[in-house]
């Protein structure tokens, strides 16, 4: 077996990552441990690099323009069923964690991860095993014992847009309009419109119930 095969620089990796910063961060991280073959930054840009470059894993991250890694991985396995996704994300919601390993995912862990373990798991991820940080692991678990009800957090959730469900976890923990209007950089008036947006399709009434709501199914 050569050199190649066994070094974890073999690994061909795509990044895809709505942010051009830590898309830069991820290269300078770990880009002379795994040869990194493309990037995209949104749906469209993602699908048509991974399946130009044909590479051994897809670190992904979970909300993207155009639909999030979920579509991502769609429309990928549509016609490369056995491409590896391993999703890299800020967001440590249950409802991210199902729903990217449910769609096809051999992993899922946060952006807190280090540069060594980022790469051990993309090695993992590329030679079938799946990986997770240690909390979300619970999340995956919880959902095959029935601890979470899978079916019932896609019905729903599937009627809000990611910005949407963004505004959903903050308003559950507790952030304030105007925070959450610093936290994703829009206006504290689009914070207003989406939260009513929220309500109305959850058929909620106010704040405290979507909190009760969020909180019953694990999200927050």
């Amino acid at each position: 077996m050569s050199e190649t095969e066994t070094t974890p620089a073999a690994w061909r990796v795509v990044v895809v990552d709505d942010h051009a910063m830590f898309r830069s961060g991820v290269k300078h991280d770990i880009g002379g441990r795994v040869q990194l073959v493309g990037e995209g930054e949104d749906v469209p840009t993602a699908v048509a690099a991974i399946l130009a470059a044909m590479p051994d894993v897809v670190l992904l991250d979970v909300h993207l323009p155009g639909g999030g890694g979920i579509e991502v991985i769609k429309q990928v396995t549509a016609t490369e069923p056995s491409m590896k996704f391993l999703a890299l994300s800020v967001s440590d919601a249950a409802e991210d964690v199902i729903g990217v390993i449910r769609a096809g995912a051999r992993g899922y862990v946060t952006k807190s991860i280090s540069a060594d373990e980022l790469v051990e798991a993309i090695g993992r991820v590329a030679t079938g095993d799946a990986v997770f940080s240690p909390r979300l692991a619970g999340f995956v678990l919880d959902a095959f014992s029935g601890a979470i009800d899978v079916a019932s957090i896609d019905e729903d959730l599937d009627r809000l847009s990611v910005r949407e469900r963004e505004v959903l976890r903050l308003i559950a923990r507790g952030y304030a309009y105007k925070e959450i209007a610093k936290e994703l950089f829009i206006s504290i008036k689009t914070v207003e419109t989406h939260v009513s947006s929220v309500l109305r399709k959850l058929q909620l009434s106010n704040r405290h119930q979507l909190t009760r709501w969020a909180t019953d199914r694990k999200l927050v």
